[in-house]
């Protein structure tokens, strides 16, 4: 570390090697919590690269538990968070009603840290029982096209740098990590970023693994199409601002879509989406997320009939009885 620390300091950067054999240290506890902590600091003080977060991310590629499965039937959608925006559980439902028109989803996610109610907060109170069990995931998705994977039961590797990352209270590079570090490594993937600065970041790596992907930033502050603004959106075929009216829908007001004050509460609203009762605001932007994710597999399909595919699921129940059919079947 002092070697790393030294080159770090003055203003020279990782190799991508450098970085996945640091992380592979980090992992195996080698160094004390001052030394992570002015490691992450150096990543705060300056960018990090390109090829250090190539780096970074192939060692916890490598230390994490992997789920084997057909990587182009599955679709990731998540967001890295951090937005500050409060909204209900957009991309989680999304997920669901994808996952009810036909569509195998792995989602990757994680308890909240900027919201009220993360994706793994919300699934974990409708009685869904987190595992790293391969045999399971693959098992769920076989049965309900659908699975849910707590970050943290898969990436030991961090364990390490959680009380230096809590101590220290500020983002680091490992928190706009989380959506590219799946455990069953999808093809296809939707990820919301909280800020125009990692979306290059994203298309450098979803590029090298040959992705079908859309990476989406509302200008407004969103890691999602929120429908309040424009929204940029980057994937394989290149980047287009999309305002509401591009995408067939009403622009919306921020106050439409927020979030409740407990898990509690935000778990109720969330059912009430996912029967059918929830209002038009919150309809729209969780089928425009879902029918941009259905758009992955096939980009042959309009924006339009996706959307068509993704409201039948939602209105005809598809989704919530996919959903309840995998919570009832959970006996682990």
């Amino acid at each position: 570390m002092k070697y790393t620390l030294e080159k770090l300091y003055t203003h020279e950067e990782l190799t991508r090697k450098e970085a996945y054999n640091l992380m592979i240290e980090i992992a195996a506890e080698k160094f004390n919590e001052v030394q992570l902590a002015s490691l992450l600091t150096v990543f705060r003080m300056r960018p990090i690269s390109m090829e250090e977060f190539a780096g970074f991310r192939s060692a916890l590629l490598f230390l994490m538990i992997q789920i084997e499965y057909d990587r182009n039937e599955i679709i990731d959608m998540c967001g890295t968070g951090g937005d500050g925006k409060n909204t209900f559980n957009i991309s989680t439902l999304a997920s669901i009603i994808v996952a009810g028109a036909g569509y195998k989803v792995a989602k990757h996610g994680n308890a909240a840290i900027s919201s009220v109610c993360g994706s793994s907060n919300v699934i974990e109170s409708l009685g869904y029982k987190f595992t790293n069990n391969p045999g399971i995931i693959q098992s769920q998705l076989d049965n309900y096209n659908l699975t849910f994977m707590h970050a943290p039961m898969f990436h030991s590797a961090l364990k390490p740098l959680g009380p230096v990352r809590r101590g220290l209270g500020v983002k680091t590079f490992f928190n706009m990590m989380g959506p590219l570090v799946n455990p069953a490594r999808p093809k296809n993937q939707i990820a919301g970023v909280y800020s125009l600065e990692l979306m290059p970041f994203y298309k450098f790596i979803m590029e090298e693994e040959e992705m079908n992907f859309g990476i989406i930033h509302a200008l407004d502050g969103y890691d999602e199409i929120s429908l309040t603004g424009t929204t940029k959106m980057v994937t394989e075929n290149g980047e287009q601002m999309l305002d509401p009216e591009d995408l067939g829908q009403k622009r919306l007001d921020a106050s439409e879509i927020i979030g409740a004050d407990n898990i509690k509460d935000s778990s109720a609203t969330f059912l009430k989406i996912l029967s059918g009762d929830g209002t038009d605001a919150q309809n729209s932007v969780v089928l425009i997320n879902a029918a941009i994710g259905i758009q992955c597999f096939d980009r042959k399909k309009s924006i339009s009939d996706c959307y068509a595919e993704a409201e039948e699921s939602l209105k005809s129940k598809k989704a919530k009885q996919n959903l309840d059919k995998l919570l009832t079947s959970i006996n682990y």
